[in-house]
């Protein structure tokens, strides 16, 4: 059972997958950061000095933080938009990998037969 787990493990998937977690948490941290220190503080100023943060709904005791609603909404689009690139670009690079194979070697015999062509041609 040890060996399986150790080859569950050490397959490319499941280390691709930890390392995309991890850098996917990194990234979330860093448009966080964006989008409340930057983003919102500026549409903040633009729409008269509002701070979403303190947008809130109370009802009874109860309160509903739709300012944090809209900031998550910004969180998301900021990471979609960014992951569409990233893919589009992986993309695009993936297509001039397979636009471009490179010409078999031709073998010994075809190059033999060229070069009889080639001088059958000059007669």
């Amino acid at each position: 059972m040890w060996n399986e787990f150790k080859q569950f493990i050490s397959r490319g998937n499941v280390l691709d997958l930890a390392v995309a977690v991890v850098m996917g948490t990194a990234f979330g941290a860093i448009v966080n950061s964006l989008v409340n220190d930057i983003i919102m503080p500026i549409v903040g100023v633009i729409l008269g000095g509002l701070d979403f943060t303190g947008l809130a709904i109370k009802v009874n005791e109860a309160a509903i933080l739709y300012g944090s609603f809209i900031q998550a909404i910004i969180n998301f689009l900021i990471i979609a938009g960014a992951m569409f690139f990233v893919v589009k670009g992986a993309n695009s690079v993936m297509k001039q990998k397979e636009a471009a194979p490179a010409p078999p070697e031709p073998s010994a015999e075809e190059k033999l037969l060229t070069e009889i062509r080639d001088l059958l041609k000059q007669r």
